[in-house]
């Protein structure tokens, strides 16, 4: 169906702005009425008009809603009333859109879970079995609260992780375009200049010559070849399996972060798979559900094949460290929790360690990022310094006063 901006009016003569699929004009109308607005004003709009990405569904929003959600569900405000409040709060256009659809699509007759279960880019697979789990319990309010608190986690370990990398990747760029610069206008002079010295040229020397004749012929590559590659992998990552599997265990490899990444992984399932758990759900189903919270190959490779062990009969513990990924912590929590019958308990243990330790880790991880930024700087202008200064000192010793 096509999808229709409209611009209404609500029973208090307020105006509102969003916009529904519907097969026409009047089934916008009708579509309205049944919320309780009136059509002003519509226009059909074009199918991926939206081309920069605006109004998209942040994880911020998903915690607002989650959490003022909860907080009216737990103060008895029926779940179709809460959306409508929300609705009208909401400052995203395009997040009003979607309550507004996951609204009619409740007073249609399906369930919360069902109308968000329309958006899987907004409301993950993991987010609206939760929800389900809530309706199926009439704990809501209590998957909301939890749903918020891990909503918050990965929002406060991304904006860590953002900070630590935009000094470095601000600085390093800066630098970086300086030495571009000098390489390309400055150094093909002093170059010149020092060959008309006519003495020796030391290998640093020809190093520097040879790398600055590169960048001023080709800079052009130089240039755009960290962006081809990036959209090349980028597209293989997406569309080949295999890639994107070597690509996933480069990642949980890599010096410094990849530690870091894999606990921030495995603390994201371990998180969910307790949440699951607690919540009611089968361990298989808990499984397989948080295993999409990963967003790893190799992780989720280990995963499923933890699953297919315990499906056929084996202990949770001993699958989990047949297939060798997890770290110990994890499989003696998971041990400990199989022995005491309180798996959700020993799981958010794990999560709780991992958090203080990727916390840890964190904050040492940026004095070490910047110093080896530092290094890596010093390193180039002290080959500059030596390929410049050293011919030139050379020819000056031979002179004689």
């Amino acid at each position: 169906m096509p999808l229709y901006k409209y611009k209404a009016v609500d029973s208090k003569g307020k105006y509102i702005q969003g916009s529904l699929d519907a097969g026409n004009v009047a089934d916008l109308e009708s579509r309205l009425d049944k919320m309780n607005l009136d059509l002003v004003s519509s226009k059909q709009k074009q199918a991926g008009a939206d081309i920069f990405g605006r109004n998209k569904v942040t994880r911020r929003d998903l915690i607002n809603f989650s959490f003022h959600l909860e907080q009216l569900s737990r103060s008895g405000v029926p779940i179709l009333e809460g959306l409508a409040d929300l609705r009208e709060g909401e400052e995203n256009p395009g997040f009003r859109d979607v309550l507004s659809s996951v609204i009619e699509a409740i007073e249609s007759g399906s369930s919360f879970s069902q109308a968000l279960e329309m958006y899987p880019k907004v409301f993950d697979e993991v987010f609206v079995s939760l929800i389900r789990v809530g309706e199926r319990s009439g704990q809501m309010a209590d998957v909301l609260a939890d749903i918020t608190d891990s909503l918050k986690w990965q929002d406060e370990i991304l904006a860590k992780a953002r900070k630590i990398i935009t000094y470095p990747a601000v600085i390093g760029t800066l630098i970086l375009a300086v030495i571009l610069f000098l390489m390309i206008f400055v150094v093909p002079d002093i170059m010149t200049a020092i060959v008309a010295l006519g003495g020796e040229i030391p290998f640093e020397t020809r190093a520097l010559m040879a790398t600055s004749e590169f960048l001023v012929n080709y800079w052009y590559l130089v240039l755009s070849l960290p962006f081809v590659l990036f959209f090349i992998l980028r597209y293989l990552y997406k569309t080949n399996e295999k890639i994107r599997f070597k690509i996933d265990g480069m990642l949980l490899n890599i010096w410094a972060i990849g530690d870091v990444n894999e606990k921030i992984k495995v603390s994201r399932f371990t998180r969910y798979f307790a949440l699951m758990f607690a919540s009611g759900i089968t361990v298989l189903d808990a499984i397989k559900l948080s295993k999409n919270v990963v967003s790893n190959q190799v992780l989720e490779d280990g995963i499923d094949r933890a699953w297919t062990q315990i499906s056929e009969g084996g202990s949770i513990s001993e699958s989990f460290q047949n297939i060798g990924i997890f770290p110990p912590l994890v499989i003696r929590m998971l041990r400990v929790g199989e022995s005491t019958g309180r798996m959700d308990v020993s799981l958010k243990n794990v999560s709780y360690f991992f958090e203080r330790d990727i916390n840890d880790k964190i904050e040492k991880l940026e004095p070490v990022m910047q110093t080896t930024l530092m290094a890596v700087i010093g390193a180039i202008v002290l080959w500059l310094a030596l390929s410049v200064l050293g011919p030139i000192y050379d020819t000056i010793s031979t002179i004689e006063f």
